[in-house]
């Protein structure tokens, strides 16, 4: 990609301020954006997976728009937490055995997602003398304090706490993941450092032996990496309160009170067949699982069609119709097979346009139907070239049509499936029924290839196949 800086203006919804706002960030030269990753204790499910394709999306536009050089995207791995400890207690597991497989799995799955790596990817356990230097420094400006071995947060010490979720103070205290605790000053309070029993992860600290809380976690992982200040932080709704209201504070006051973050982007909450996922409803679906019934790339369309901010209805059914719609854009591209496409320096204008109003993927999506079309339509070699230039291109910024045409169509055989060997033999034998005009075994041939789900489309002096 390459820097469309000069041709493009970006618009967020920025949380903190609840409206549409033109980004402009700190440093052209250096965009830096942080989302908050994984906590690896078990498999990512696909509540999980939104935020990671939706800041994929959002991690190719900048780079498009101001440089791949240009960008600095972080996003974390929590390895130490209560979850694992737990998941390792249950199991028998050690947390290192737990937190590399489990790891693994996350990228391996978002990977099969079309997503791209960020460019850091820190694990809280390797930034532990950081949270000790910041959680010393809120001490001593009295934000924070010791009580019984954990060290609290002081809520009223900040004025501003509450400002990015909206909340009173009641709706704070009642609100979910807020511990009642007798060693708080007052209940809003949050952990910083909890101390460690001796089966437990533990590090030396001036409050004794412990590991540190939730929260300071991405507070010192994205200053190491992005710096005090930076420009994006994301993340899904459901981290708006206390995570990153928590973050805000405790990043604020240990910097003298300097602005965090400038711009906050939320994706809204997941279902999965019209109800709240759970185990007991059947509907809880890993990555993991979903990737051994559909294609990757079928799942991201999926996610991609739905408004990043509102809610999504996740559905098997949508992965299906989504698993057809790149059929129909592999068929396109794979009909112009006989043109080498001529890429353009820049994605379509409309695409870019799309995505630059807040993330607009359903729009940008549009775009790609409406090239798709007209690639199909077009007769003039030229003109075909330019179009399949269009769409790749147009593709790529969505993470989207980056395989062979011929790798997708033909899919995987499949448990007991026919082989693509056997296939292409049955096509062969096809080809010299028809010329020997025998044309009850050709389309006896071609009816056992589509009970198999194999469908066969003749062209012009030869047959191509895929699966449905």
């Amino acid at each position: 990609m390459a820097n469309g800086a000069d041709f493009v203006t970006i618009y967020f919804y920025n949380t903190l301020k609840r409206t549409k706002e033109i980004f402009t960030p700190i440093d052209a030269t250096r965009v830096r954006m942080y989302v908050c990753g994984p906590t690896v204790y078990d498999y990512a499910h696909i509540g999980n997976a939104r935020p990671v394709v939706v800041f994929d999306v959002l991690y190719r536009l900048l780079r498009e728009t101001y440089g791949e050089d240009h960008v600095v995207y972080v996003r974390n791995i929590t390895d130490v937490d209560d979850k694992i400890i737990n998941r390792a207690a249950e199991s028998g597991e050690s947390i290192g055995a737990i937190t590399q497989r489990t790891e693994q799995a996350f990228l391996a799955d978002m990977g099969a997602l079309g997503t791209m790596l960020p460019d850091h990817q820190p694990r809280a356990t390797e930034h532990i003398p950081g949270m000790i230097a910041m959680i010393g420094k809120l001490i001593a400006a009295g934000h924070a304090y010791e009580a019984e071995g954990h060290v609290l947060f002081n809520v009223s010490s900040y004025r501003e706490y509450g400002e990015l979720s909206g909340r009173n103070r009641d709706e704070m205290i009642a609100g979910a993941r807020v511990e009642v605790a007798p060693y708080k000053n007052d209940p809003a309070d949050f952990v910083l450092w909890k101390p460690s029993t001796p089966d437990q992860p533990g590090w030396e600290s001036p409050w004794g032996r412990g590991r540190p809380g939730w929260h300071i976690e991405c507070s010192v992982m994205s200053e190491k990496h992005l710096g005090p200040t930076f420009d994006i932080h994301g993340g899904g709704q459901d981290l708006i309160f206390p995570h990153h209201e928590n973050e805000i504070a405790q990043s604020t006051c240990a910097h003298g009170g300097s602005k965090f973050v400038n711009y906050w982007l939320h994706n809204g909450y997941l279902m999965a067949e019209g109800e709240k996922m759970s185990k007991s409803l059947g509907n809880f679906y890993t990555v993991h699982d979903l990737l051994n019934e559909f294609p990757g790339e079928a799942i991201r369309l999926a996610l991609l069609k739905t408004h990043y901010r509102q809610p999504l209805d996740f559905r098997k059914a949508g992965i299906a119709d989504a698993k057809k719609e790149l059929d129909e854009f592999y068929l396109a591209l794979r009909n112009a097979a006989d043109v080498k496409a001529i890429v353009p320096d820049h994605p379509p204008a409309a695409v870019i346009q799309a995505l630059s109003d807040d993330l607009n993927t359903p729009k940008a999506i549009a775009h790609l139907f409406e090239l798709k079309s007209r690639l199909n339509g077009a007769r003039d070699a030229d003109e075909k070239a330019r179009l399949k230039g269009e769409l790749l291109l147009a593709g790529d910024v969505l993470g989207l049509l980056g395989q062979s045409p011929d790798a997708w169509l033909r899919g995987a055989s499949g448990e007991g499936g026919v082989s693509d060997s056997d296939i292409d033999a049955l096509i062969a034998q096809r080809i010299q029924a028809r010329a020997a005009k025998d044309f009850a075994t050709s389309d006896r041939i071609r009816d056992e290839l589509a009970a198999q789900g194999i469908i066969l489309e003749d062209g012009a002096g030869s047959t191509t196949w895929r699966r449905q």
